[in-house]
């Protein structure tokens, strides 16, 4: 899904620049400049002249094509219009909401503020339950041409290739990371085909609470720079947290309020730890992948330290006796 990394680098994108690629789509900046904490992409609040201020996001050269981030616009317009409080780009006078200026591509958003989510209050799980429903009722209507679908070769096997290719584990612990995870990878596929056909929808992909923003007037969702296809409880797992026994209740409101708008397959239950220990495999892989960016060992001093890898196993080693337990009783 990736195109060649053929438009210039992050470290050629000052302040200047960001300012005036804005001015290029019709905008009267007034010099107001503040960096917002993202990684994958470089994401900026940028004051306006007579205007409330707005985001600009720069996206990361060479990882999405033109068509991937467009479906993505198209995804985030088509909630919002079924007024679904999702953060979506805004279009110039000609629809157009990817923009270029001097080798990099970027997209313009109004500027929401909020809170991060009070999941330990019901009222709101229920809530957050009754959007994401919504969000799958549109999500199921058609599928994505060029976004990914999340499977566990992408976030698994070929998460685990890379780290052990590139010789990132430390001596001492590589065949411990190597058999670990292949066992890992035995369990998940096996859960995967005790689940068999899943219904594939399109997902926001990375709705965890700092990507949902809370106001007086209830959540809005920000931030479908991961949307892709999959299953639904790829979209409710990460809201939760705790002891298992908490888990399931704070699953069973969110999905008492999903239900509400979209009907949610219970099978999918067996799929969260699977799913978690994806997660976990894949995010050590795109730290690593993404080394070479100054923004990355500034901002993940830890990473790649003995102490980080043993941590990292003994985590999965926690996941491997979590795939062994029954799904959430919800």
């Amino acid at each position: 899904m990736e195109d060649a990394p053929d438009s210039a680098p992050y470290h050629q994108l000052g302040p200047d620049t960001v300012l005036t690629a804005v001015e290029s789509c019709g905008y009267r900046t007034d010099g107001h400049f503040l960096a917002l904490n993202s990684y994958e992409n470089r994401v900026y609040q940028i004051g306006l002249e007579d205007e409330p201020p707005l985001v600009a996001k720069f996206y990361r050269p060479g990882r999405w094509s033109d068509d991937a981030i467009l479906e993505e616009h198209r995804f985030a317009l088509e909630l919002a219009k079924r007024e679904i409080p999702v953060v979506a780009p805004l279009p110039d006078r000609d629809g157009t909401t990817l923009h270029r200026y001097k080798g990099f591509r970027f997209a313009l958003f109004p500027r929401r503020g909020g809170r991060w989510p009070e999941l330990d209050q019901r009222d709101n799980r229920l809530w957050l339950g009754r959007f994401i429903g919504r969000i799958h009722a549109v999500g199921a209507v058609r599928p994505f041409e060029y976004r990914p679908a999340l499977d566990s070769r992408s976030f698994g096997t070929d998460s685990v290739r890379f780290i052990l290719e590139n010789r990132l584990i430390p001596g001492h612990v590589e065949e411990a990371y190597r058999t670990l995870t292949e066992d890992l990878l035995t369990q998940i596929e096996g859960r995967f085909e005790m689940v068999g056909a899943l219904r594939r929808l399109r997902l926001h992909g990375d709705c965890h609470p700092g990507n949902i923003l809370w106001t007086d007037a209830g959540p809005h969702f920000v931030d479908l720079d991961d949307c892709r296809s999959g299953p639904a409880v790829q979209d409710l797992w990460m809201l939760l947290s705790g002891a298992r026994e908490e888990m399931a209740v704070q699953l069973g409101d969110i999905i008492e309020g999903y239900t509400q708008f979209f009907d949610f397959d219970p099978v999918e239950l067996h799929l969260i730890e699977p799913l978690r220990t994806l997660r976990m495999l894949h995010y050590a892989a795109w730290l690593a992948r993404r080394w070479s960016d100054p923004a990355f060992p500034m901002a993940f001093p830890w990473f790649g330290s003995p102490r980080y890898w043993e941590d990292h196993i003994l985590a999965l080693r926690e996941q491997a006796a979590a795939l062994d337990e029954p799904p959430l009783p919800v």
